[in-house]
């Protein structure tokens, strides 16, 4: 009942951290502090892929990379930002939904556990129960020898101490 919620809950979420990325990406070229670390922050990023890029196709990585205009700079950044802040919210669900998932296998762990600690003790008490009724079929036994056949059919006949043990039983 709860797991439908949970992720009917987490994909909400998803869904409005997509309009909240994007105010938030309007917001950051507003601020003037913040927009000049963006700026930085999208000329790194910018400075990377290109020097990646040229690794992986096997060009020169010692040649100077021009840097963005401040616009596209802020741009760049801004959608870095927002898809950093959609990325962070739907890993934050899934770490949610793994250690929910975890608490709940740890639970029928715990009762399976407890069902096989039950489970031995009933075939431990069984056996002690077998274990008594084989003795008390061992005396029957015995006793049957000592009477014979006819002492079988014929309860009133008894042997002494034998008729004693048998009428205490």
């Amino acid at each position: 009942m709860i797991l439908p919620v949970v992720k009917l809950g987490t994909l909400a979420l998803k869904t409005a951290c997509k309009p909240i990325a994007s105010r938030l990406k309007k917001e950051a070229g507003l601020h003037p502090r913040f927009r000049q670390f963006i700026i930085n922050i999208a000329q790194a990023n910018h400075r990377f892929t290109t020097n990646m890029q040229r690794r992986i196709y096997g060009r020169a990585t010692d040649v100077a990379i021009r840097p963005l205009d401040e616009e596209k700079a802020v741009q760049a950044a801004a959608d870095l930002l927002g898809e950093l802040f959609v990325f962070t919210v739907a890993g934050a669900a899934v770490i949610f939904e793994v250690q929910r998932s975890s608490r709940s296998e740890a639970r029928k762990e715990e009762q399976r556990k407890q069902e096989l600690e039950a489970m031995k003790q009933k075939d431990e008490d069984l056996a002690r129960e077998v274990e008594l009724l084989k003795q008390k079929i061992e005396e029957l036994e015995q006793l049957a020898r000592g009477r014979g056949f006819a002492g079988l059919f014929n309860p009133r006949h008894t042997h002494g101490a034998e008729g004693v043990k048998a009428k205490s039983s």
